[in-house]
Parts: structure tokens; C-alpha cells; sequence
């Protein structure tokens, strides 16, 4: 029944978009392409990659490390990046292995987040293991403030330039740190945050000039925030069970609060309380401290005290009223995290689960709906014909010999 509630919903503001979108001159999902700043930057690699230990990929990788990177950061200035770099075993193919770049879901926007800090999800670490088998080198940023080296840049959570930038980097300075040993063929494959990274990664390509961009794959990638964000108002407010009611409340209030926390990046004076009333603006304050299923457990357990206290969810302050209508949160929404705004020439494959409430499939919908409008040529799998549907997570874990195959496709060995 929620799932219902939100994919009518998604669905409803899927047609009003798409009728906006039918003149192209009118279009508020239209920018014109922007210059692309290509990457210049001298002696990207900085200091000697360090050995990755969090964990064991020995048995198919050559080397693991971590490798801090130069990269040109959300405010226009060249910043410290932090990324995985795995290489295969064996010789390299005479033009060298190609390079995958992976790009990871949400993890938070704290140093601690960051995925070259942790152990590797088992099934990432399975996708990571079917690249280095089939031959490729594979690059998995940290993204620009997440893990970086001086620990006072805020992580631009979601937005899609700077996640685009942390790969397009990451990549050149692979390259540079590997020489022949790498091709100077690339793609990009994410899932998620990092789905819409992907995507972004094929919009900006152009800034890793010396490489040739040979397509993107992106599972549930992350888009049409508002429309997520609404709709799932919109289902909290339709779900009976206060329990259920809790668990979707504090998954849209922990989302928020990531995104307020990226936004300080470019937006310093933007204060929590303008978006959250008190005093859960205390709580969201956390998100630069907290990985993403801690927080939202705190906004969990202050609603959970609420409830059995006042026996209702009525009257609990979560966000201010028309937050939305911001200038910087509406921009971001509408623009800064939006993938495929501008038509993407190169391959492009989309992965989407109809049991994902994460990113719902209506939400996706409409991207490939707007990504065509654009010209865009997306081939969007489903698993609309499957015994087995897809939800957030199996939607790339049950997939990963399919993304490997789309990878061997786009971009074989030579």
C-alpha cells in the first residue's frame, strides 16, 4: 500500500513534468551544456599510494591501495581527494587494462564514511573481485570531503559536479600513478548516490581529455530529489503503523539532513535550523559527524520518545514549512543534483528495481523520460518481466555478472 501511495504520486508529478517538458525553449529541466574545465593539474598524485588493508582482495588484485589525488573541487578551487585504486594480476594487455571507475552509495558525509576507511559491502567487494578477474583496473573515489586528507572540507553530498569531478579526477590520476599499465579507456559504474555519479561522470567527461569515455552504467541512480522527498511525505502520511510511520520519517529527515550538510560546503552560512525546527536541529547537526544509519537512528529514537510520550506523531517539529523554496536547497534540487539535464552521447545503461523505496522506480522513470527528452539514448532494465523483483540493494547484487558483461561489452580488452 505505501509503495502504491508513492508510485501514484511520483507517477501524477511524472506526467505534469513531462507536459512541461514538451517545449524545449521553456524547459526548467533545460541547461545548455557548460564549459567543461579540462584537468591540467600537474603531479595529480600526491605522496605514494598507501596499501588498502580493511580488506582481503589479494586473491584477485595485484595491488590495493588508497591514493590521495589533486581534483578540482565544488568551489572552483583544486582540493585533496581520497580513492581506491585496485589493479588485476597478471600482465597488462598490450594498451594496458582499462579502468572502470566505481562509484559508491550513500555512506554519510564525514571523514568515517568514507569507504577507503572501512571494510568493503560483500557484495561490492564480489562486483570489485568480477572487474580485476575480467581485466580491469578498478578506481573507487572516496568523493571530494569524504575521507580527504585535512578533515575540514564538508563532503558535497549528491552534488552531481562535484561527484562527477571526483571521478574524472581520480581517473587522470590513476592514469598518471599506473602509466602503461593503465588504457586510457574508462567508464563509470555506480549505484545510488553513486548512480547519479555515474551518470554525472558521462556529462563531464570531457574534463579528463587525455581519456576516452566509453559509457556509464547506473543502478537506481539518484534523482528528481523533490519529487522523493514529497512523495515520501506523502506516504508517511497514508501509513497506519506509527512504527513503519517512524522508520520512512527518519529515513526522509536523515536524507534532508545530508543534503543540508553538503550544502554548507559552497553555502557556509546555511544554518540547520533554517531547514529543521528545534529541536531536531540539533539532531540533523550530526550528519557532519555521523555515517548515515546512525543518524538516522537518533532521528528514530527522539521520535520514538515523542510517541510515547504524547501518544501521537501529531505536532512532532521536523522540517520548516516550504524549505524546499530556499534559493540554495530549490537550486540544488532542481539543478545541482539532477543527472542528465544536458544530452550524454556515450552509452548509457540504467538498472531499476520496482520494489526499490529508496529510489522508487517512478522517481527513475521520469529521469529516462527527461534523459530522451534530451536525446538521450538510455537502455533502462527493469525487472518488470522478472519472477524476482529488485529492491535498493539486490537491484546491483543480483546483477553483478550482468554489470560485468555491459562493461565487457562497452568496453572490451584490447
Amino acid at each position: 500500500m505505501k509503495r502504491h501511495v508513492l508510485t501514484c504520486t511520483l507517477l501524477t508529478l511524472s506526467l505534469a513534468l513531462t507536459a512541461c517538458n514538451d517545449d524545449s525553449d521553456n524547459d526548467l529541466y533545460y541547461e545548455s551544456k557548460p564549459a567543461i574545465p579540462v584537468n591540467n593539474i600537474t603531479n595529480p598524485v600526491v605522496a605514494t599510494p598507501v596499501a588498502y588493508t580493511k580488506t582481503d582482495l589479494t586473491a584477485v588484485a595485484d595491488e590495493s591501495v588508497v591514493m590521495t589525488y589533486k581534483m578540482l573541487g565544488v568551489n572552483g578551487k583544486e582540493t585533496q581527494a581520497t580513492a581506491l585504486v585496485f589493479t588485476p594480476e597478471g600482465t597488462p594487455p598490450a594498451k594496458g587494462w582499462p579502468i572502470v571507475a566505481w562509484a559508491h552509495g550513500t555512506t554519510g558525509v564525514a571523514d568515517q564514511c568514507a569507504p577507503s576507511r572501512n571494510e568493503l559491502n560483500p557484495f561490492i567487494k564480489n562486483m570489485i573481485s568480477g572487474f580485476l578477474q575480467a581485466g580491469y583496473i578498478v578506481v573507487a573515489p572516496d568523493y571530494e570531503g569524504l575521507g580527504e586528507p585535512s578533515g575540514k572540507e564538508p563532503h558535497p553530498f549528491l552534488n552531481l559536479k562535484s561527484e562527477a569531478y571526483s571521478l574524472t579526477d581520480a581517473v587522470v590520476a590513476a592514469k598518471d600513478y599506473l602509466g602503461s599499465e593503465a588504457s586510457n579507456q574508462w567508464m563509470a559504474v555506480g549505484h545510488s548516490q553513486g548512480g547519479q555519479a555515474a551518470l554525472g561522470a558521462a556529462q563531464y567527461a570531457a574534463r579528463a581529455s587525455q581519456m576516452t569515455y566509453k559509457g556509464t552504467v547506473a543502478l537506481a541512480p539518484a534523482s528528481n530529489f523533490s519529487l522523493i522527498l514529497s512523495g515520501g511525505e506523502q506516504q508517511a502520511g497514508q501509513e497506519t503503523d506509527l512504527n513503519k510511520k517512524i522508520e520512512t520519517l527518519a529515513s526522509l529527515d536523515t536524507f534532508t539532513a545530508l543534503i543540508v550538510a553538503g550544502l554548507r560546503n559552497p553555502n557556509p552560512n546555511l544554518q540547520y535550523s533554517q531547514i529543521f525546527k528545534m529541536p531536531t536541529d540539533n539532531i540533523a547537526k550530526n550528519a557532519e559527524t555521523d555515517c548515515y544509519d546512525v543518524l538516522g537512528k537518533k532521528f528514530g529514537n527522539a521520535m520514538g520518545i515523542y510517541l510515547n510520550d504524547k501518544k501521537t506523531l501529531e505536532g512532532y517539529p521536523r522540517t520548516q514549512a516550504n524549505f524546499m523554496s530556499i534559493p540554495v536547497v530549490k537550486s540544488f534540487l532542481e539543478k545541482d543534483s539532477q543527472p542528465l539535464l544536458v544530452k550524454v552521447s556515450t552509452p548509457t545503461i540504467i538498472y531499476q528495481g520496482s520494489v526499490d523505496s529508496t529510489v522508487p522506480k517512478a522517481a527513475t522513470d521520469v529521469l529516462v523520460q527527461l534523459a530522451n527528452q534530451k536525446k538521450t539514448s538510455v537502455r533502462y532494465i527493469t525487472d518488470e518481466s522478472n519472477t524476482t523483483k529488485w529492491d535498493h540493494g539486490s537491484v546491483y547484487a543480483l546483477n553483478i555478472a550482468n554489470i560485468i558483461s555491459d562493461v565487457k561489452s562497452l568496453m572490451p580488452i584490447q
